[in-house]
Protein backbone atom coordinates (compact mmCIF):
# COMPACT_ATOMS: atom_id res chain seq x y z
CA UNK A 1 0.00 0.00 0.00
CA UNK A 2 1.23 3.86 -0.80
CA UNK A 3 0.61 6.34 1.59
CA UNK A 4 0.49 10.00 1.00
CA UNK A 5 0.58 13.10 3.17
CA UNK A 6 -3.02 14.14 3.86
CA UNK A 7 -2.21 17.96 3.94
CA UNK A 8 -1.25 20.06 6.93
CA UNK A 9 -2.62 17.60 8.96
CA UNK A 10 0.83 15.76 8.05
CA UNK A 11 -1.06 12.34 8.80
CA UNK A 12 0.40 9.97 6.33
CA UNK A 13 -3.14 8.50 4.75
CA UNK A 14 -3.27 4.41 2.51
CA UNK A 15 -4.30 5.82 -0.95
CA UNK A 16 -7.52 3.90 -0.34
CA UNK A 17 -9.65 4.56 2.78
CA UNK A 18 -12.10 2.52 4.62
CA UNK A 19 -16.02 4.03 4.97
CA UNK A 20 -17.91 2.19 6.67
CA UNK A 21 -21.52 2.98 5.93
CA UNK A 22 -22.67 -0.05 4.09
CA UNK A 23 -20.88 -2.77 6.31
CA UNK A 24 -23.84 -3.03 8.75
CA UNK A 25 -25.48 -6.54 7.68
CA UNK A 26 -24.13 -8.00 10.74
CA UNK A 27 -21.34 -7.65 13.44
CA UNK A 28 -19.40 -10.73 12.12
CA UNK A 29 -19.59 -9.05 8.75
CA UNK A 30 -18.42 -5.58 9.76
CA UNK A 31 -15.30 -7.11 11.88
CA UNK A 32 -14.06 -9.17 9.06
CA UNK A 33 -14.47 -6.07 6.63
CA UNK A 34 -12.54 -4.10 8.83
CA UNK A 35 -9.92 -6.32 9.22
CA UNK A 36 -9.52 -7.58 5.82
CA UNK A 37 -8.94 -3.66 5.08
CA UNK A 38 -6.05 -3.46 7.51
CA UNK A 39 -4.45 -6.96 5.83
CA UNK A 40 -4.62 -4.60 2.76
CA UNK A 41 -2.52 -1.89 4.43
CA UNK A 42 -5.47 0.63 4.90
CA UNK A 43 -4.63 2.82 8.03
CA UNK A 44 -7.64 5.29 7.63
CA UNK A 45 -11.40 4.21 8.57
CA UNK A 46 -14.32 6.92 8.14
CA UNK A 47 -17.51 6.20 9.77
CA UNK A 48 -20.47 9.02 11.03
CA UNK A 49 -22.93 10.02 13.11
CA UNK A 50 -25.60 9.10 10.49
CA UNK A 51 -24.31 6.04 9.25
CA UNK A 52 -26.80 3.51 11.63
CA UNK A 53 -24.75 1.40 13.65
CA UNK A 54 -21.61 1.75 12.22
CA UNK A 55 -19.94 4.53 15.16
CA UNK A 56 -21.11 1.87 17.98
CA UNK A 57 -19.56 -0.67 16.21
CA UNK A 58 -16.47 0.76 15.46
CA UNK A 59 -16.32 1.58 19.02
CA UNK A 60 -16.63 -1.92 20.39
CA UNK A 61 -14.32 -3.28 17.51
CA UNK A 62 -11.41 -0.86 18.83
CA UNK A 63 -12.41 -2.02 22.31
CA UNK A 64 -12.21 -5.80 21.53
CA UNK A 65 -9.42 -6.06 19.04
CA UNK A 66 -7.66 -2.99 20.29
CA UNK A 67 -6.54 0.26 18.57
CA UNK A 68 -3.78 -0.99 15.67
CA UNK A 69 -0.87 1.22 15.47
CA UNK A 70 -1.19 3.98 13.37
CA UNK A 71 -4.66 3.70 12.72
CA UNK A 72 -6.08 6.88 11.67
CA UNK A 73 -9.88 7.36 12.58
CA UNK A 74 -12.47 9.97 10.95
CA UNK A 75 -15.84 10.60 11.80
CA UNK A 76 -18.92 13.22 10.56
CA UNK A 77 -21.10 15.33 12.32
CA UNK A 78 -23.59 17.55 10.32
CA UNK A 79 -23.34 21.36 11.00
CA UNK A 80 -25.05 22.74 13.96
CA UNK A 81 -26.48 25.96 14.58
CA UNK A 82 -24.78 26.54 18.10
CA UNK A 83 -21.94 25.47 20.19
CA UNK A 84 -23.97 22.99 23.05
CA UNK A 85 -26.02 21.22 20.45
CA UNK A 86 -22.60 20.68 18.78
CA UNK A 87 -20.62 19.59 21.98
CA UNK A 88 -23.32 17.30 23.23
CA UNK A 89 -23.17 15.43 19.33
CA UNK A 90 -19.10 15.37 20.05
CA UNK A 91 -19.94 13.80 23.24
CA UNK A 92 -22.15 11.17 22.16
CA UNK A 93 -19.53 10.10 19.38
CA UNK A 94 -16.59 10.09 21.67
CA UNK A 95 -18.69 8.04 23.77
CA UNK A 96 -19.65 5.47 21.11
CA UNK A 97 -16.26 5.45 19.51
CA UNK A 98 -15.01 4.13 23.10
CA UNK A 99 -13.64 7.29 23.98
CA UNK A 100 -11.33 6.61 21.06
CA UNK A 101 -9.45 9.70 20.22
CA UNK A 102 -10.68 11.31 16.72
CA UNK A 103 -7.81 12.13 14.39
CA UNK A 104 -10.20 14.08 11.55
CA UNK A 105 -13.55 15.38 12.28
CA UNK A 106 -15.56 16.47 9.23
CA UNK A 107 -18.66 18.48 9.18
CA UNK A 108 -20.63 16.02 7.42
CA UNK A 109 -23.06 17.60 4.70
CA UNK A 110 -21.57 21.54 4.80
CA UNK A 111 -24.36 21.86 2.29
CA UNK A 112 -26.51 25.38 2.44
CA UNK A 113 -25.13 28.67 3.22
CA UNK A 114 -26.95 28.83 6.29
CA UNK A 115 -24.71 25.71 7.33
CA UNK A 116 -21.66 28.14 6.28
CA UNK A 117 -23.00 30.87 8.74
CA UNK A 118 -23.56 28.51 11.63
CA UNK A 119 -19.59 27.10 10.74
CA UNK A 120 -18.81 31.11 11.22
CA UNK A 121 -20.35 32.66 14.30
CA UNK A 122 -18.58 32.82 17.04
CA UNK A 123 -20.34 30.77 19.54
CA UNK A 124 -21.42 28.39 16.14
CA UNK A 125 -20.81 24.67 16.23
CA UNK A 126 -17.10 25.21 15.50
CA UNK A 127 -16.47 27.17 19.14
CA UNK A 128 -17.48 23.64 20.26
CA UNK A 129 -14.97 21.22 18.05
CA UNK A 130 -12.41 23.80 18.97
CA UNK A 131 -13.11 23.31 22.78
CA UNK A 132 -12.76 19.38 22.08
CA UNK A 133 -9.67 19.96 20.43
CA UNK A 134 -8.06 22.33 22.85
CA UNK A 135 -8.55 19.04 25.26
CA UNK A 136 -6.52 16.72 22.89
CA UNK A 137 -9.70 14.36 21.68
CA UNK A 138 -10.21 16.09 18.47
CA UNK A 139 -7.10 16.45 16.22
CA UNK A 140 -8.04 17.92 12.67
CA UNK A 141 -11.31 19.80 11.16
CA UNK A 142 -12.58 19.34 8.20
CA UNK A 143 -15.83 19.26 5.94
CA UNK A 144 -18.07 17.07 3.35
CA UNK A 145 -20.51 19.19 1.12
CA UNK A 146 -23.01 18.31 -1.79
CA UNK A 147 -23.36 22.09 -1.57
CA UNK A 148 -22.84 24.14 -5.05
CA UNK A 149 -19.29 24.90 -5.80
CA UNK A 150 -19.41 28.40 -4.93
CA UNK A 151 -20.35 27.36 -1.42
CA UNK A 152 -17.43 24.98 -1.40
CA UNK A 153 -15.29 27.92 -2.88
CA UNK A 154 -16.39 29.71 0.12
CA UNK A 155 -15.89 26.98 2.82
CA UNK A 156 -12.44 26.53 1.91
CA UNK A 157 -11.75 30.06 1.91
CA UNK A 158 -12.71 30.67 5.32
CA UNK A 159 -9.23 29.05 6.37
CA UNK A 160 -10.88 27.18 8.77
CA UNK A 161 -10.46 23.46 7.58
CA UNK A 162 -7.59 21.18 7.57
CA UNK A 163 -9.24 18.80 4.55
CA UNK A 164 -11.95 18.25 2.40
CA UNK A 165 -14.05 15.59 1.53
CA UNK A 166 -14.91 15.91 -1.98
CA UNK A 167 -17.12 14.40 -5.03
CA UNK A 168 -15.25 14.38 -7.73
CA UNK A 169 -15.05 11.39 -10.46
CA UNK A 170 -14.05 10.86 -14.04
CA UNK A 171 -18.02 11.27 -14.73
CA UNK A 172 -18.41 14.78 -12.20
CA UNK A 173 -15.15 16.82 -13.16
CA UNK A 174 -16.56 19.65 -12.15
CA UNK A 175 -14.83 19.93 -8.89
CA UNK A 176 -11.39 19.79 -10.13
CA UNK A 177 -11.27 23.31 -9.39
CA UNK A 178 -11.54 23.24 -6.08
CA UNK A 179 -8.70 20.59 -5.48
CA UNK A 180 -6.49 23.28 -6.76
CA UNK A 181 -7.91 25.91 -4.51
CA UNK A 182 -7.30 23.34 -1.41
CA UNK A 183 -4.27 22.91 -2.32
CA UNK A 184 -3.56 26.31 -2.22
CA UNK A 185 -4.26 26.09 1.65
CA UNK A 186 -2.45 22.56 1.82
CA UNK A 187 -5.56 20.82 2.88
CA UNK A 188 -5.98 17.01 2.61
CA UNK A 189 -8.18 15.83 -0.11
CA UNK A 190 -10.43 13.01 0.88
CA UNK A 191 -12.55 11.77 -2.36
CA UNK A 192 -15.71 10.31 -1.54
CA UNK A 193 -17.74 7.61 -2.64
CA UNK A 194 -16.01 7.36 -6.46
CA UNK A 195 -17.41 3.43 -6.89
CA UNK A 196 -20.78 4.82 -5.68
CA UNK A 197 -21.41 7.90 -6.34
CA UNK A 198 -18.98 7.96 -9.01
CA UNK A 199 -21.29 5.77 -11.21
CA UNK A 200 -22.12 2.60 -9.28
CA UNK A 201 -19.07 0.86 -11.16
CA UNK A 202 -19.21 -1.67 -9.26
CA UNK A 203 -21.86 -2.91 -11.31
CA UNK A 204 -21.08 -1.19 -14.44
CA UNK A 205 -23.07 -1.71 -17.63
CA UNK A 206 -21.86 -3.84 -20.43
CA UNK A 207 -21.25 -1.06 -22.31
CA UNK A 208 -19.02 0.85 -20.24
CA UNK A 209 -17.52 -2.53 -19.57
CA UNK A 210 -16.73 -2.85 -23.18
CA UNK A 211 -15.35 0.79 -23.61
CA UNK A 212 -12.84 0.28 -20.71
CA UNK A 213 -10.95 -3.04 -21.68
CA UNK A 214 -8.79 -4.01 -21.36
CA UNK A 215 -9.99 -2.26 -17.70
CA UNK A 216 -12.34 -2.69 -15.59
CA UNK A 217 -14.08 0.53 -15.24
CA UNK A 218 -13.96 0.58 -10.82
CA UNK A 219 -10.02 0.39 -11.52
CA UNK A 220 -9.36 2.88 -14.87
CA UNK A 221 -11.93 5.27 -13.26
CA UNK A 222 -9.66 4.84 -9.61
CA UNK A 223 -6.20 5.13 -11.01
CA UNK A 224 -7.73 8.34 -12.93
CA UNK A 225 -8.00 9.87 -9.21
CA UNK A 226 -5.09 8.45 -8.33
CA UNK A 227 -2.93 9.27 -10.85
CA UNK A 228 -3.50 13.28 -9.56
CA UNK A 229 -0.44 13.74 -6.89
CA UNK A 230 -2.75 16.28 -4.79
CA UNK A 231 -5.49 13.73 -4.20
CA UNK A 232 -4.82 12.26 -0.57
CA UNK A 233 -7.07 8.92 -0.98
CA UNK A 234 -10.09 7.35 -1.88
CA UNK A 235 -13.12 5.95 0.08
CA UNK A 236 -14.12 2.66 -0.46
CA UNK A 237 -17.14 1.18 0.70
CA UNK A 238 -17.55 -2.04 0.97
CA UNK A 239 -20.90 -4.24 1.61
CA UNK A 240 -18.82 -7.14 2.65
CA UNK A 241 -14.88 -8.09 2.96
CA UNK A 242 -15.05 -9.92 -0.25
CA UNK A 243 -16.00 -6.43 -1.65
CA UNK A 244 -11.93 -5.62 -1.45
CA UNK A 245 -10.93 -8.31 -3.61
CA UNK A 246 -10.33 -5.98 -6.42
CA UNK A 247 -8.05 -3.61 -4.15
CA UNK A 248 -4.36 -5.50 -3.77
CA UNK A 249 -3.31 -4.74 -7.94
CA UNK A 250 -4.15 -0.66 -7.11
CA UNK A 251 -2.90 0.06 -3.63
CA UNK A 252 0.53 1.04 -4.97
CA UNK A 253 -0.59 2.18 -8.83
CA UNK A 254 -0.14 6.02 -7.83
CA UNK A 255 1.99 6.63 -11.07
CA UNK A 256 0.81 9.19 -13.64
CA UNK A 257 -1.18 7.59 -16.28
CA UNK A 258 0.26 5.25 -18.78
CA UNK A 259 -0.45 5.70 -22.32
CA UNK A 260 -2.84 2.93 -22.64
CA UNK A 261 -4.85 4.29 -19.70
CA UNK A 262 -4.52 7.61 -21.15
CA UNK A 263 -6.22 6.12 -24.69
CA UNK A 264 -8.66 4.38 -22.79
CA UNK A 265 -9.87 7.49 -20.97
CA UNK A 266 -10.21 9.62 -24.07
CA UNK A 267 -11.78 6.52 -26.02
CA UNK A 268 -14.63 7.28 -22.99
CA UNK A 269 -15.15 10.83 -23.78
CA UNK A 270 -15.11 10.08 -27.47
CA UNK A 271 -17.83 7.89 -27.20
CA UNK A 272 -19.79 10.34 -25.20
CA UNK A 273 -19.41 12.68 -28.10
CA UNK A 274 -20.33 10.58 -31.12
CA UNK A 275 -23.65 8.79 -28.95
CA UNK A 276 -24.90 11.82 -27.77
CA UNK A 277 -24.35 14.42 -30.98
CA UNK A 278 -25.68 17.88 -30.39
CA UNK A 279 -27.61 16.19 -27.84
CA UNK A 280 -24.66 16.63 -25.15
CA UNK A 281 -24.99 18.92 -22.08
CA UNK A 282 -21.10 20.20 -21.11
CA UNK A 283 -22.19 21.08 -17.90
CA UNK A 284 -21.45 24.80 -18.20
CA UNK A 285 -24.18 25.61 -15.58
CA UNK A 286 -25.36 28.25 -17.52
CA UNK A 287 -28.98 27.32 -17.60
CA UNK A 288 -29.37 28.18 -13.95
CA UNK A 289 -31.27 29.07 -12.23
CA UNK A 290 -33.93 27.66 -13.29
CA UNK A 291 -37.85 29.53 -12.29
CA UNK A 292 -38.58 25.74 -10.75
CA UNK A 293 -35.76 25.07 -9.12
CA UNK A 294 -34.49 22.08 -11.69
CA UNK A 295 -31.21 21.11 -11.07
CA UNK A 296 -30.78 20.93 -14.83
CA UNK A 297 -27.23 20.77 -15.19
CA UNK A 298 -27.29 17.54 -13.39
CA UNK A 299 -30.53 15.68 -14.56
CA UNK A 300 -28.64 16.09 -17.99
CA UNK A 301 -25.64 14.79 -16.96
CA UNK A 302 -27.56 11.72 -15.92
CA UNK A 303 -28.81 11.57 -19.40
CA UNK A 304 -25.71 11.82 -20.82
CA UNK A 305 -24.35 8.60 -19.21
CA UNK A 306 -27.75 6.80 -19.32
CA UNK A 307 -27.56 7.17 -22.94
CA UNK A 308 -23.78 7.12 -24.35
CA UNK A 309 -22.77 4.39 -21.92
CA UNK A 310 -26.12 2.60 -20.57
CA UNK A 311 -26.07 3.86 -16.72
CA UNK A 312 -29.72 3.48 -16.41
CA UNK A 313 -29.31 2.20 -13.05
CA UNK A 314 -26.71 4.59 -12.11
CA UNK A 315 -29.28 7.92 -13.65
CA UNK A 316 -32.50 6.32 -11.76
CA UNK A 317 -30.72 5.74 -8.21
CA UNK A 318 -29.48 9.30 -8.54
CA UNK A 319 -32.46 10.91 -10.12
CA UNK A 320 -34.68 9.31 -7.13
CA UNK A 321 -33.00 11.59 -5.35
CA UNK A 322 -34.51 14.63 -6.47
CA UNK A 323 -37.39 15.60 -4.08
CA UNK A 324 -36.37 12.95 -1.12
CA UNK A 325 -32.85 14.06 0.27
CA UNK A 326 -33.15 17.69 0.67
CA UNK A 327 -30.17 19.70 1.00
CA UNK A 328 -27.98 16.48 0.37
CA UNK A 329 -29.58 16.49 -3.41
CA UNK A 330 -31.12 19.89 -4.03
CA UNK A 331 -33.34 20.53 -6.87
CA UNK A 332 -36.92 19.32 -8.44
CA UNK A 333 -37.44 16.50 -10.99
CA UNK A 334 -37.76 17.31 -14.75
CA UNK A 335 -41.16 16.74 -14.83
CA UNK A 336 -41.86 20.18 -13.22
CA UNK A 337 -40.50 21.61 -16.39
CA UNK A 338 -43.14 24.28 -17.56
CA UNK A 339 -41.59 24.75 -20.89
CA UNK A 340 -40.66 28.62 -19.79
CA UNK A 341 -37.89 28.78 -22.21
CA UNK A 342 -36.20 30.94 -19.64
CA UNK A 343 -33.03 28.73 -19.63
CA UNK A 344 -32.96 28.62 -23.33
CA UNK A 345 -31.22 31.75 -24.50
CA UNK A 346 -28.48 30.99 -22.36
CA UNK A 347 -27.32 27.84 -23.49
CA UNK A 348 -24.08 28.26 -25.54
CA UNK A 349 -24.73 25.12 -27.30
CA UNK A 350 -28.50 25.64 -28.23
CA UNK A 351 -29.88 22.51 -26.94
CA UNK A 352 -33.66 21.99 -26.51
CA UNK A 353 -33.60 21.90 -22.89
CA UNK A 354 -37.26 21.34 -22.40
CA UNK A 355 -37.22 18.54 -24.65
CA UNK A 356 -34.29 16.68 -22.95
CA UNK A 357 -35.51 17.22 -19.64
CA UNK A 358 -38.78 15.28 -20.16
CA UNK A 359 -36.57 12.73 -22.04
CA UNK A 360 -34.49 12.88 -19.03
CA UNK A 361 -37.70 12.21 -16.70
CA UNK A 362 -38.98 9.64 -18.96
CA UNK A 363 -35.80 7.56 -19.21
CA UNK A 364 -34.81 7.52 -15.12
CA UNK A 365 -37.78 8.18 -13.33
CA UNK A 366 -38.02 5.32 -11.00
CA UNK A 367 -39.28 4.02 -7.50
CA UNK A 368 -38.30 5.93 -4.38
CA UNK A 369 -35.32 5.31 -2.29
CA UNK A 370 -35.36 5.39 1.28
CA UNK A 371 -32.15 7.41 2.55
CA UNK A 372 -30.43 5.07 5.35
CA UNK A 373 -31.43 7.45 8.12
CA UNK A 374 -34.93 7.90 7.29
Amino acid sequence: MHYRRFGRTNLQLSLFSLGTMRCLDSWESFQATLNRGLDLGINHIETARGYGSSERWLGRWLQEKGRPQGLVLTTKIPPLPDRTTMAAYLQDCHARLAGEPIDCLALHGLNTWEHLAWVQQPEGCMAAVRQAQAEGWIGHVGFSSHGSRQLIEAAISTGLFDFLNLHYYFFFQRHGPLIDLALQQDMGIFIISPADKGGLLYTPSQTLVDLCQPFTPLALTYRWLLSQPGITTLSTGPAHPEELDFLPPLVDQSQPLSELEAATLDRLSQHQTLVLGTDQCSQCYACLPCPEAIHIPEVLRLRNLAVAFDMENFGRYRYAMFEQAGHWFPGRRANRCTDCGDCLPRCPEQLPIPTLLQDSHDRLQGPQRRRLWD
